[in-house]
C-alpha cells in the first residue's frame, strides 16, 4: 500500500519535533501543536473536508468599527469552500486551537475573544471550533434581529462536508462520524473527567459514564432488530444540536436517554451484564453533554484498535491495578493471536479475561476472516465497511455466543469485560465470573453450573463429540490466550495449590495457571501465555519446565523487553507458545528424545520507552526515519453514497519488533 521512502536528506527530524500533516513543514511537538495535528485529522477524515480544502496559520483581515483602521487576526485553521481559491470570501470554518492550559473562558485567549471576533470578520463563515484539547466547542453565527450584529450559539456540533444543520438533527440518521485518531479517547476522558469534576461523583463517575456507553451501543444495534409493528429505525440516542441550551431541551435528553436504559437493561444481550437496580444519576444538564459527546461517533462502525484503546484509557485509570492485575499492552494482544491464528471452528478461553482484551482481539481476528470470505471481492476500506454490516455481525453474534469463553475472578472485571466485548461489536460472549484455578471445585456452584451449560450448548452446537473430563469445561478449549496475575502479592490458598501437581514445586499463580490451562485445553489445543522470565530461568524452576516439556510441544517463545509492562509494572517476562500433547505423543516422547525446531525471537523495542512513551525507527545517526504512507478512507457523500479518499502524508513508525516477529513467525511454519 505504501513506499518505504527514508526522508533523511530531505528532512531530517529531532526527538521533539513532528511534520504537519496539512503542509508538511516540521514543527516543535508541544501541547498547542498535537492538539492541532489531532484536529486536522478529525476535520478531514471524520468530517469529509479535503486537506486541499484547508491552510494553517491563515491571517483574517477586518475592519475596527471604532476606529475604521484595518485590522488582523491570526487563526489555526481554516476551510474553504470546496474547489475554491483560499481567499477570506471563500472561508465557511474557522477552527481556534489552544494547549489545555487554556480555559474557554480567557479573556485573551477565549471563545468569545478569538473565535466569535474571527468568524464575525469573516461574512459567509457560519460555523467555527474553538479547542484546547479537553474541551471542543462549536459555534453557529447568525445575524441578530435588527441585522447590524451577530449572534453565536452554542452547538453540540456542526455540519461536515455537503452536510447541513438539520441533517445532523434528523431521528433517522443510522449513521454517525466513525472517529479517526485520537478522538474516542478524547471523548470517553473529557466524559469522564465531566462527570467526576461536575457532578459530584467522583466514587461512581466510571460506571455512570458506563452506562451511557452501553446505551449508545444499543440504540446502534437497534438499526440491526426488528422493531416492533414494522416501525422503521430512529435513533433514541442523539442530541439535538441546540438541545442543550435550554432546560426543556435538557429535560428531552434525559426523558429520552434514561428510557432507552430502563429498556436495554430487559434487553437478551445486555441484560447479563447489569443486576437491574442500576440507573443514570446525572444532572440534566451533565447527562445532556455527556450524550451530545457520544452521540456524535458510531461506535460499532469504529476500528477495534480505536475502540478497545479509548475503552481500556479510562478502565486502566478507575478500576486498581492490585493483586497482579494490568493491562496486556495491545501489541502483544495482536502478536500472540495473530501468531495462533484462531479460526470459526477454534473454542477459545482466556481464564484470567481481566478487561477482555484477548477475547476482543480474537473476536476482531475471526470478524475479518468471515468479512473476506463473505465479500471476497473487496478490498481495503471497503472491505473494512462490511465488518459491522448485518450479515457478518449475525455471523460474529453466532461465533462468540459458541466459541468465546472469558473467567476472571473479579467481579467488576466480568463486567468490563462484556463492556469491551459489546464495544468489540457483539457483547454476548459467555464471560463468568470465577476462580479459575479453584475451577470445577468453586464455592459458587450457581456460576459453575452457568459455565457447564455454557460449554455443552457450545458442544451440541459445533458438534463437538469430545468428552474428555465429562461436561465441565475442562479439555474442551481449542486455543487459549492468557496473561494470568503473577507477583508475590498474588496469594492462592493452600486449599487450591494442594490439588495441583505443580503445586509441589511453586505456591505462584502463574505456575498453577499452565496447570489450570493444560486441564482446560484439549488434546493438540494451543496456548499462548505471558509469563515471568523465572519460570524460563531460574534453576529452582527447573522441575517445572521439565513438567511443561513432558506435557506440552514448545511452538515459539518470545523474549519481551523490560519496557513490555511499564509504566505499569516492572517485570521481564516471555510469551511462551504451547501445544498440549495427547497421551500417544507423551509415551513416544518418553521412549525417546524428541527433536523438534523451536521458533525464538528477542522484541528488543516495543514502540514504547520505559515511561510509556513511543519511541520511532531511527537511521544509523539517530535521526528519526519519515515513510511516505498512504491513508485510505471512505467518504459519505450526501446522497448516501461513499467514495475512496486516500491521504499521503510522511509519518513516522514505531520502532516495534513484534510485527516483524509475528511475520517471521508464519514464514517458519510454512518452511
Amino acid at each position: 500500500m505504501s513506499t518505504d521512502i527514508k526522508s533523511k536528506e530531505e528532512i531530517v527530524l529531532e526527538d521533539n519535533e513532528l511534520v504537519c500533516i496539512l503542509s508538511g513543514e516540521v514543527k516543535k511537538i508541544k501541547a498547542q501543536e498535537s492538539n492541532l495535528q489531532s484536529v486536522i485529522l478529525m476535520l478531514n477524515e471524520e468530517y469529509g473536508f479535503d486537506l486541499d480544502d484547508m491552510e494553517r496559520d491563515y491571517t483574517i483581515f477586518y475592519e475596527d468599527p471604532e476606529t475604521g483602521k484595518t485590522k488582523k487576526q491570526k487563526v489555526n485553521l481554516v476551510i474553504f469552500e470546496k474547489g475554491k481559491s483560499h481567499e477570506q470570501d471563500f472561508i465557511i470554518r474557522i477552527a481556534i486551537v489552544h494547549d489545555d492550559k487554556v480555559k474557554v473562558t480567557d479573556k485573551k485567549k477565549g471563545l468569545s475573544a478569538t473565535l466569535e471576533n474571527a468568524m464575525g470578520a469573516v461574512e459567509n463563515c457560519e460555523f467555527g471550533l474553538w479547542a484546547n484539547g479537553s474541551s471542543y466547542n462549536f459555534l453557529q453565527k447568525e445575524e441578530d434581529a435588527i441585522g447590524f450584529d451577530y449572534d453565536f450559539t452554542d452547538l453540540s456540533d456542526f455540519p461536515g462536508e455537503g452536510e447541513t444543520l438539520e441533517d445532523l438533527d434528523r431521528a433517522d440518521r443510522s449513521h454517525t462520524r466513525t472517529p479517526a485518531n485520537d478522538s474516542l479517547i478524547k471523548v470517553f476522558k473529557r466524559s469522564h473527567d465531566y462527570i467526576y469534576g461536575n457532578e459530584g461523583r467522583k466514587k461512581d463517575a466510571f460506571w455512570q459514564l458506563l452506562n451511557l456507553i452501553f446505551c449508545k451501543l444499543y440504540d446502534e444495534k437497534r438499526r440491526f432488530m426488528e422493531l416492533p409493528n414494522g416501525e422503521s429505525y430512529r435513533r433514541k440516542f442523539w442530541v439535538g444540536v441546540k438541545e442543550q441550551n435550554t432546560e426543556e431541551g435538557r429535560k428531552a435528553v434525559a426523558k429520552r436517554i434514561k428510557g432507552l436504559f430502563n429498556e436495554l437493561k430487559t434487553d437478551t444481550i445486555f441484560s447479563e451484564v447489569f443486576q437491574g437496580n442500576e440507573s443514570i444519576d446525572l444532572t440534566d444538564k451533565g447527562l445532556a453533554f455527556i450524550a451530545g459527546e457520544l452521540a456524535k461517533y458510531s461506535f460499532l462502525d469504529a476500528s477495534v484498535d480505536v475502540k478497545g484503546l479509548a475503552y481500556e484509557t479510562i478502565v486502566s485509570n478507575t478500576l486498581k491495578q492490585e493483586a497482579g492485575q494490568f493491562f496486556t499492552p495491545r501489541n502483544i494482544v495482536k502478536c500472540m493471536v495473530e501468531m495462533l491464528d484462531p479460526q470459526e471452528h477454534h473454542r477459545v478461553l482466556d481464564p484470567a479475561c481481566g478487561s477482555g482484551g484477548f477475547l476482543v482481539m480474537v473476536l476482531d481476528h475471526v470478524r475479518q476472516q468471515m468479512a473476506k470470505e463473505m465479500f471476497p471481492d473487496l478490498e481495503g476500506p471497503f472491505l473494512e465497511e462490511k465488518y459491522n454490516s448485518p450479515e457478518v455481525n449475525a455471523k460474529v453474534k453466532e461465533y462468540a455466543e459458541r466459541s468465546i469463553f472469558g473467567f476472571d475472578f473479579d467481579p467488576d472485571l466480568k463486567k468490563a469485560a462484556r463492556m469491551n466485548m459489546v464495544m468489540g461489536g457483539d457483547g454476548h460472549a459467555n464471560i463468568f465470573h470465577v476462580n479459575s484455578l479453584a475451577y470445577p471445585l468453586w464455592e459458587h456452584p450457581t456460576e459453575i453450573e452457568k459455565i457447564n451449560e455454557a460449554i455443552d450448548k457450545s458442544l451440541r452446537e459445533m458438534q463437538d463429540i469430545n468428552n474428555a473430563y465429562g461436561t465441565d469445561a475442562r479439555g474442551k478449549f481449542d486455543m487459549i490466550f492468557t496473561n494470568p496475575p503473577f507477583g508475590a502479592k498474588v496469594k492462592v490458598d493452600t486449599s487450591i495449590t494442594s490439588r495441583y501437581e505443580l503445586g509441589a514445586y511453586s505456591k505462584a499463580p502463574e505456575v498453577l495457571f499452565i496447570e489450570a490451562c493444560f486441564h482446560f485445553l484439549k488434546d493438540r489445543g494451543k496456548m499462548a501465555v505471558v509469563l515471568p522470565d523465572g519460570i524460563l530461568g531460574n534453576p529452582n524452576m527447573l522441575p517445572v519446565r521439565k513438567w511443561i516439556l513432558d506435557r506440552f510441544k514448545i511452538l515459539a517463545s518470545i523474549d519481551l523487553a523490560v519496557e513490555a509492562f511499564l509504566p505499569q509494572v516492572g517485570v521481564q517476562s516471555s510469551l511462551l507458545f504451547l501445544q498440549k500433547k495427547t497421551e500417544q505423543e507423551k509415551q513416544l516422547a518418553q521412549q525417546k528424545d524428541e527433536d523438534y525446531e523451536i521458533f525464538m525471537a528477542i522484541a528488543e523495542k516495543l514502540g514504547k520507552d520505559r515511561r510509556g512513551n513511543p519511541i520511532y525507527l531511527r537511521d544509523d545517526d539517530g535521526a528519526e526515519l519519515l515513510y511516505n504512507t498512504e491513508t485510505k478512507y471512505l467518504a459519505r457523500q450526501k446522497n448516501g453514497n461513499k467514495i475512496l479518499k486516500i491521504r499521503r502524508e510522511k509519518a513516522k513508525r514505531l520502532n516495534d519488533d513484534l510485527e516483524v516477529i509475528t511475520e517471521s513467525y508464519k514464514k517458519f511454519l510454512k518452511q
